[in-house]
């Protein structure tokens, strides 16, 4: 017996109930909103218990679901036969489904391939980022309610509240996208989420090189040192992509090593066989049970790891990462919030300070520069492309400075009539001093690659 039987519903004429019917010309704008919510209360009314407990399970048959949905939209427009055009139903029906199904209005814009993010000021303002540009989109919430009602829908699977005794949280939505949300008193737009969508096949080092991300010569560099089990750590401010060039890094590793990802809201998607993913949790009610990622660091180091893949450092918990590269554990990948290269120094600085260890500034310095092999900074630039500006070797000590030496950068000589930035990616002719450990890894690097020359780029729409 198939579903919709199972699920049956009576069609008994006096168990229907009168529906709110928008003029046509209100079908795109309130009106519209107005019918649509009033058919998803009747649906949810008329349901049985049972249905309503089906269509909330977490292992359900979509196809089957969404038949259900269908049947009572279509019963329901032969009672209102002129309520709503011939050519709206469809999208109507799709709308309904992603009420009870999805998450609502912002369920296209999920699936849509070309968007990398959504931000929702409040319920009337979603605005999303496409080919690296921000784009206000007509998408709306009915009102803030109705906001609040998709947030819960988000966090309940997680075990999660937001409340204004805790008006923030960071979660993570199936699929694997990062979320951020906000709420009153602390946001005086409304209800506000940030959803960080990531593409569902992981992006390959060719992607990134026919993005115009980085050339084939710095691709060719940054195998081998992931290989030679250099410790390197991903810089760049909020939105540059680093995230995506870890888990690239990270493709590099061997598949017959052990390696530990740690990370506030799991994000990176490694292929290879033998992974440990961890995740901080954030307090209880109570405010008791937090895990933090410093926590997570500690306990890695007794996993026998391989590799420590930490997702960013923010805070204390740099000390324990670079006490942990320092100690055997090479071939550890992390990111950082930074400007620059020689600023993530700085930051790291901070992050150790924080730890709560009182150590002498020269000490902390000293434990960055024998840690860190590489800084990879990656860029926005102003026409919403990614771009990795620096590869930089970090040195040894000189007096009380680590010194620093470029391998590769980007340079921007102009825009286009476009509004694309001109430049190309170039090798200073600076040969790394940890060349030594390619050599004795067995990595072999093509002649020339440190040849003072340019990489001019050319992009592929994305």
């Amino acid at each position: 017996m198939s579903l919709l039987t199972r699920l049956g519903r009576s069609d008994g004429k006096d168990t229907q109930k009168p529906i709110f019917a928008p003029r046509r010309s209100d079908i795109s704008t309130d009106g519209y909103q107005e019918f649509k919510l009033e058919i998803h209360r009747r649906i949810v009314e008329e349901m049985s218990a049972e249905q309503q407990q089906f269509l909330s399970a977490e292992h359900h048959d979509v196809q089957e679901i969404a038949g259900v949905i269908d049947s009572y939209c279509q019963h329901i427009f032969e009672e209102n036969p002129f309520a709503v055009p011939r050519g709206d139903r469809a999208m109507l029906i799709a709308d309904i489904r992603d009420e009870i199904m999805g998450l609502g209005p912002i369920e296209p814009l999920l699936k849509d391939e070309t968007v990398t993010e959504i931000m929702i000021n409040g319920p009337q303002k979603i605005f999303v980022e496409r080919m690296g540009k921000l784009q206000l989109t007509k998408v709306q919430f009915h009102d803030a309610a109705h906001l609040m009602n998709i947030i819960e829908r988000i966090l309940t699977p997680l075990g999660r509240r937001i409340d204004e005794s805790s008006p923030l949280v960071d979660a993570r939505l199936e699929d694997g996208s990062r979320v951020n949300i906000i709420i009153p008193p602390l946001s005086l737009e409304g209800p506000c989420v940030t959803i960080r969508k990531f593409s569902k096949k992981p992006l390959s080092v060719e992607n990134l090189i026919s993005f115009g991300t980085l050339s084939e010569d710095m691709a060719v560099f940054l195998r081998a040192c992931v290989k030679a089990r250099l410790n390197i750590l991903v810089s760049g401010g909020t939105g540059s992509g680093k995230t995506t060039t870890l888990n690239v890094l990270s493709s590099f590793i061997p598949d017959n090593e052990r390696i530990v990802t740690i990370e506030d809201a799991a994000e990176l998607r490694l292929q290879q066989g033998h992974i440990v993913t961890l995740e901080a949790r954030p307090a209880n009610i109570e405010g008791i049970g937090e895990i933090t990622i410093r926590d997570l660091v500690r306990n890695a180091l007794r996993m026998r790891p391989d590799r420590i893949i930490v997702g960013e450092v923010r805070s204390g918990e740099a000390l324990d990462m670079l006490q942990a590269m320092n100690t055997g554990h090479d071939g550890s990948l992390t990111t950082a919030h930074a400007n620059s290269p020689r600023d993530v120094l700085s930051r790291l600085e901070t992050m150790v300070l924080m730890s709560g260890m009182e150590l002498p500034v020269r000490a902390i310095r000293e434990q960055i520069s024998s840690a860190i092999d590489l800084i990879l900074h990656q860029s926005r630039i102003r026409d919403g492309s990614r771009k990795i500006t620096y590869i930089t070797e970090v040195q040894k000590m000189e007096g009380s400075i680590i010194t620093l030496q470029d391998i590769f950068r980007y340079v921007q000589t102009d825009m286009d009539e476009n509004g694309k930035a001109v430049g190309s990616f170039e090798s200073t002719g600076i040969r790394p001093a940890f060349l030594d450990r390619f050599s004795v890894n067995g990595i072999e690097i093509p002649e020339g690659l440190f040849e003072v020359r340019e990489n001019r780029i050319h992009e592929e729409e994305y």
